[in-house]
């Protein structure tokens, strides 16, 4: 049985492999709607091997708890090969996961091959669940079967959340203007591009949206952007006022081998290549040209201030950058002005480089990079969305940009400052030496740096919200809780809910007797009464229905439990419960139980209502 265990022990390692490399960090399959499938597999196998893990750590399964083991391995079996065909349906699998999986097939015959004999040994004996003890193995299982069902309970929220789309979980209100703008955007389903694609719809925009993957463009934007797959679909007469060009494989996908660089130059200048080819072709050329780069232009500078007149270096970094640039400025002789933005570190919350830098410090394993004086050039998301839309607005503007907020910081300040933010210490570091042995050129993205400063975009007369660190960092962290503490800026907040139903008028009933006797900033409006509200979202009556919306003081709507939250945070008694909810995990886990375990049991208790309605009625019209 011990071989067995060193068998499951070593299945549970490379699955966690599979799972955090491939699955999560480098094929993102939690971002993309058409892997919902593919996930529901993974979701069902981790909560079949958390049992197995755990139940075979501590008990023989004895007589039919033998059999009922044995039918969970045949489940998993069967869940695997399923799995198996619609990763080939829904995406191309990289090699190194392919070998894995073979990997992972031949280890578990090898675990049949040592398990089956004690499996008959105990189906055997009498019916019963017999406690054992194997030493450190049990405890190695058990630590195991805890890790695979936390991720199984994370797989499950990701699938949840992939089955509403996010432009009716986080809806946009389409602004209106006289002259609206058709803006090109590439990258648009990524960090940035995806809300600057909401900022522009936000302002009455129109985004036109070039994506590779049609289903995760539409999961995000639904009506409100229009999609194409390929720039040669976009014909000559299409009018287009504005292009921003963000695409680019990230550069934290890899290490920087020869055939990895390749493919970053690749992706970013014939993508770039492709736009200048659409420009020739249109008929009426688009007034401006956004095109990404990075502060990488700039090489290793020390404590060397940037501006963006400072030359490149011949490093990799520049090299990319530059070609990139020049790619670009080809649109110049085409009429077009040219911007070409040099972005320093995005920092936003879920995603970019931001939630990567800071989980470690959260999980108490901070550590200053090298000697930790090396600059950190950083934007504020906000900050880069509202400088591309500055720069679409201002025809005057035109060259080099440098994308980062006024005040730079070191390695060491920013580690410390974020452990102070999140009350961890800072007692690790890694030695640039260690750095290098294990990720040769790629170490300069962590212990080189730039002193860059956005001298032109301050010249323009653009405006930084989130100028320093300092300022950042708690709404970074999602801890800015003070408008918790006093209240929400705007006097007002619209609930829209579902009347109809029993439960939700009760319990909404309950919370708006509350704001009338202490003279709340809260209206509540029924969807009987026939409120049209949601309707400029996009939203239709099935989706009211289906979930809480809430209009709330910061100018947003929300929906499920940030709506709930909204509410709480209105009524002095229950601002603990918004604060709760509002955490980063504790949100994660109220979001999955709102979304699957409260609406499908009001769907169904509602369904349920209306079949006894409809019911009474017939009976009465028979009688």
């Amino acid at each position: 049985m011990q071989t067995a265990l060193i068998l499951f022990a070593i299945q549970g390692l490379i699955g966690a492999f599979d799972n955090l490399w491939h699955h999560e960090i480098t094929e993102k399959l939690s971002s993309k709607p058409n892997a919902r499938g593919e996930l529901i597999l993974h979701t069902i196998r981790e909560f079949i091997y958390a049992v197995i893990f755990v139940g075979i750590a501590w008990f023989a399964w004895n007589g039919w708890w033998a059999i009922l083991l044995m039918t969970l391995m045949a489940i998993e079996v069967v869940v695997t090969l399923w799995d198996f065909v619609i990763e080939d349906q829904t995406r191309k699998l990289p090699g190194f996961e392919r070998i894995l999986h073979t990997l992972l097939a031949i280890n578990f015959g090898a675990i049949l091959a040592f398990f089956l004999p004690v499996a008959v040994t105990w189906s055997a004996a009498e019916t019963a669940l017999t406690v054992v003890s194997y030493g450190p193995l049990s405890w190695i299982m058990t630590a195991y079967g805890v890790g695979v069902f936390g991720w199984a309970l994370y797989d499950l929220w990701v699938v949840v959340r992939l089955s509403l789309p996010d432009w009716k979980r986080n809806p946009v209100l389409p602004g209106h203007k006289q002259e609206p703008l058709k803006v090109l955007i590439t990258g648009a389903t990524g960090f940035v591009g995806k809300v600057l694609v909401r900022a522009l719809i936000a302002r009455g925009d129109k985004p036109l949206v070039l994506a590779r993957n049609p289903a995760k463009a539409d999961y995000l934007f639904g009506p409100h952007a229009e999609v194409v797959e390929e720039l040669d679909r976009i014909p000559p007469d299409h009018k287009i006022d504005a292009v921003v060009n963000l695409a680019g494989a990230p550069l934290l996908g890899g290490l920087w081998t020869k055939r990895r660089k390749e493919k970053l130059i690749a992706s970013r200048v014939e993508t770039t290549q492709g736009l200048i080819a659409l420009l020739r072709r249109l008929e009426q050329k688009p007034e401006v040209l956004i095109n990404g780069s990075a502060v990488g232009y700039y090489g290793r500078r020390d404590d060397e201030l940037l501006r963006e007149n400072a030359k490149p270096q011949d490093i990799f970094t520049s090299r990319l950058c530059k070609e990139w640039e020049q790619t670009a400025k080809q649109a110049e002789a085409l009429g077009l002005r040219v911007c070409l933005l040099r972005i320093g570190l995005v920092f936003g919350r879920g995603g970019g480089a931001f939630p990567q830098l800071a989980r470690p410090i959260k999980l108490g394993l901070g550590a200053i990079m090298g000697h930790g004086r090396q600059w950190m050039s950083w934007i504020h998301l906000q900050d880069l969305v509202g400088l591309i839309l500055f720069v679409i607005d201002r025809k005057d503007v035109a060259g080099p940009i440098n994308a980062t907020a006024p005040v730079p910081v070191t390695n060491e300040d920013f580690t410390r400052k974020l452990a102070r933010q999140a009350r961890r210490p800072v007692f690790l570091r890694v030695p640039a030496f260690v750095l290098r042995t294990l990720l040769g050129e790629l170490s300069d993205l962590f212990i080189a740096g730039q002193r860059v400063v956005p001298q032109r975009a301050e010249g323009y007369g653009y405006r930084f919200r989130w100028p320093d660190l300092e300022a950042a960092l708690p709404n970074l962290m999602g801890s800015d809780v003070s408008s918790l503490e006093q209240g929400p800026e705007e006097d007002i907040c619209w609930v829209y809910y579902d009347d109809a139903c029993e439960i939700c008028a009760g319990e909404i009933g309950h919370y708006r007797r509350e704001a009338l006797q202490q003279g709340l900033g809260i209206a509540f409006h029924g969807l009987s009464s026939g409120e049209r509200a949601l309707a400029g979202y996009g939203l239709n009556e099935a989706d009211a229905k289906r979930r809480l919306y809430v209009y709330d003081g910061d100018g947003r709507l929300v929906s499920g439990i940030d709506a709930m939250a909204a509410i709480w945070a209105r009524i002095p008694r229950y601002r603990w419960a918004a604060r709760l909810v509002r955490r980063p995990v504790l949100h994660g886990a109220a979001e999955l139980l709102y979304d699957a375990v409260a609406v499908p049991m009001l769907m169904l208790w509602n369904a349920c209502r209306g079949r006894r309605n409809s019911g009474a009625g017939r009976k009465v019209i028979h009688g």
